[in-house]
């Protein structure tokens, strides 16, 4: 795993239009994409298509296209990889189900949200829904999710991102997953 100040200074010189620097941090953080890659994958429903490898190639591409992202350290790189990885996730679920009218939704293991819901596993449409509602009521409740959650930044990672003390990551954590635990329960 790469330094948070080497990855910080490659998003820098990046973001500063060193295209060299690009090439230099997709080869530092290439592993470590995998590997969120293939946890988010683990997780999901049996039969589904994307390989770990296709889930980092096709959000590093749209990392790359993104001109607007003042890329800030690390846990900010990783916590918008793991957003575009959602999404990624999210728009390849609504397919299948639009292909299959229904059939084909993938579901994730939310053991690391305390069990929202009574079963081990929650449809992967449904959190996103539930999140998107949490993000039109407290849109910083919603980040600290898809830090923690999607991106597996640890409490000070996500407050470094977010540019909140770690006690307030904390806090929404807490009720962010007491928040969601009731949405979905409910659907």
């Amino acid at each position: 795993m790469a330094s948070s100040a080497t990855i910080t200074q490659l998003l820098v010189k990046w973001r500063d239009g060193d295209k060299a620097a690009l090439d230099e941090l997709a080869r530092q953080i290439y592993g470590e994409l995998r590997g969120l890659a293939r946890y988010y994958l683990r997780q999901e429903h049996p039969g589904h298509t994307l390989q770990p490898s296709d889930l980092v190639n096709e959000a590093f591409l749209r990392l790359v296209n993104e001109k607007d992202i003042d890329w800030q350290n690390r846990a900010h790189f990783f916590g918008i990889a793991a957003l575009r990885m959602r999404h990624i996730l999210v728009e390849h679920a609504r397919g299948r189900r639009a292909a299959k009218r229904g059939g084909g939704e993938y579901r994730l293991s939310l053991s690391k949200l305390d069990r929202l819901a009574e079963e081990r596993d929650v449809n992967l449409l449904a959190l996103d829904d539930a999140l998107s509602r949490l993000e039109a009521l407290d849109p910083q409740k919603s980040r600290v999710v898809e830090m923690r959650y999607f991106a597996g930044l640890t409490i000070e990672e996500t407050a470094e991102a977010l540019r909140i003390s770690p006690a307030t990551v904390k806090r929404d954590w807490s009720m962010a997953r007491a928040w969601l635990r009731s949405e979905i329960s409910n659907e």
